[in-house]
């Protein structure tokens, strides 16, 4: 069994934030269904704990870049804006 656990752990590193995140919705389905031993019910704990820090990492990393990049550019299309209004207004009449 403690093979199986590192394993998971392992696995988590290399998934895709849609794969953890499929895989964490199944691990709750198992959990709500009920039916599972004790044991199983804290493995089932345990590798959703680890799938919500991977999905949470995934999506830490896409704000910090969205961040980035609306951060950046704003600057520049401000000053853009207000040629490109004029030119799209004086360009249509």
């Amino acid at each position: 069994m403690t093979d199986d656990g590192t394993a998971a752990v392992a696995e988590t590193g290399t998934l895709g934030y849609e794969q953890a995140r499929d895989e964490l919705i199944e691990v709750v389905r198992r959990l709500e269904a009920g039916g599972t031993t004790l044991e199983e019910s804290l493995a089932l704990w345990e590798r959703g704990e680890e799938l919500a820090k991977v999905c949470r990492h995934w999506l830490e990393g896409a704000r910090a870049r969205l961040d980035a990049a609306l951060a950046g550019p704003r600057e520049e299309s401000s000053e853009d804006d207000g040629g490109s209004g004029r030119a799209a207004g004086g360009g249509s009449g």
